[in-house]
């Protein structure tokens, strides 16, 4: 990241703050480079029941056969969509899938309080079996599908990894997660308003959700990464998963330090000239798929 660039992101500070998120998605729109004229996109296909089960498929001419990146956006449980219009986010994760020779998939999914706790990996279960049955038909193979969610959306994309009863495929019919900046252990997590309103009102009962154990566990490859300049509960949860990690296997995660980067950058730096996050994403998806 160049110095000025992370100077600013810096002045922002690590707290989730209204200066932080608008100034950050304020630095990265302004730094996107625009959707490549040769992405195709086709949006807002239904994948489940609720209007909030939609997603965008991003391709290029003569796709076939090829890797499915799908994006899972964050949010906080309570907010949050796959596109949103005059914005490039998050269009600009399809579009560089696209552009990688990869199918993009962004997609939305119900939110709290409305839906709490299982909700998420559901939802994720159902855009899965959509495309493990459909994806094909967008150039697309089916079994090379390669989840990767931020924040919330990393809580749920873990979730639906950790707990097998989500499963539609042996595996969870994936390839691989890439787990950006996420929750993994409701046990140990500072209780919050937003974990409240997905997980209830009472952390007694937050057990049930924690990824913990099955992230440990699984046998999906995965990817997890850590802002340098994520808050504080974000920086605990990534350091015990690292070592749950390193007792359970006498090893170390795949986990990156993201230098330079806050809570919400490494999501909106794709499109941009910021090539950082392009390359680990690219470079995760073509190793689990090859």
């Amino acid at each position: 990241m160049n110095p000025e660039l992370r100077k600013k992101l810096e002045g922002f500070g690590r707290e989730l703050t209204p200066d932080m998120l608008g100034g950050t998605n304020r630095i990265f729109a302004e730094l996107n480079q625009g959707m490549d004229p040769a992405t195709q996109v086709t949006r807002d296909i239904s994948y489940g029941p609720d209007e909030r089960n939609r997603l965008d498929i991003f391709r290029q001419e003569g796709t076939s056969g090829a890797p499915v990146l799908v994006f899972v956006h964050g949010g906080g449980f309570v907010m949050g969509d796959k596109h949103t219009e005059g914005s490039p986010f998050y269009s600009n994760i399809g579009d560089f899938a696209a552009r990688r020779g990869m199918v993009g998939v962004t997609i939305t999914y119900r939110l709290a309080p409305a839906h709490r706790f299982p909700s998420g990996p559901e939802d994720v279960a159902l855009a899965v079996k959509w495309l493990r049955d459909n994806i094909a038909d967008h150039g697309g193979d089916p079994g090379k599908i390669v989840l990767a969610g931020q924040s919330a959306g990393a809580v749920h994309v873990a979730g639906y990894v950790a707990h097998k009863r989500f499963h539609v495929a042996e595996n969870g019919g994936i390839a691989g997660a890439m787990i950006m900046s996420g929750m993994f252990d409701t046990l140990t997590c500072t209780p919050n308003d937003f974990h409240r309103a997905y997980y209830g009102d009472d952390p007694k009962d937050w057990g049930v959700a924690s990824c913990m154990a099955g992230l440990l566990n699984a046998k999906i490859p995965l990817c997890f990464t850590l802002s340098e300049l994520d808050p504080q509960d974000f920086q605990t949860q990534a350091a015990q998963l690292v070592g749950a990690w390193g007792v359970a296997h006498a090893a170390y995660p795949e986990m990156h330090l993201l230098a330079g980067h806050n809570h919400l950058s490494p999501a909106l730096s794709i499109g941009s000239g910021e090539k950082e996050i392009e390359r680990l994403v690219a470079g995760f998806a073509k190793r689990v798929t090859r």
